[in-house]
Formats: C-alpha cells, sequence, structure tokens
C-alpha cells in the first residue's frame, strides 16, 4: 500500500529528498507520491517535519 501526501504538506522538500526510489515530485501546492513507484517503506513520513505524509487507506 503507497503513502499519500496530506493537505498538511509546507512544500520543503524533505520527503522527496528523503526517498530511496524517487517516487517524490513536486505537484500543485504540495508533493505527490507515484504509487506505482512508492515501496511503502516510509522513509517519506520519517523524514517530514509535519507528518504529512501517510499510508494510504
Amino acid at each position: 500500500m503507497a503513502y499519500v501526501i496530506s493537505d498538511a504538506c509546507v512544500m520543503c522538500g524533505a520527503c522527496a529528498a528523503g526517498c530511496p526510489v524517487e517516487a517524490i515530485s513536486e505537484g500543485d501546492g504540495k508533493y505527490v507520491i507515484d504509487a506505482e513507484k512508492c515501496v511503502d517503506c516510509g522513509a517519506c513520513a520519517s523524514t517530514c517535519p509535519v507528518g504529512a505524509p501517510q499510508p494510504e487507506e
């Protein structure tokens, strides 16, 4: 199950820098995760200062 980035995103880029598979890119107003590339490792969630990346429900 891939992670998704909530509207709490502050566009700091920490999640993208911490993603080992480069699944995160800058979107319109927040970063977005490519579910096809996401390996569900949680690295993005652990680097985000506001907790925006969350497991997809």
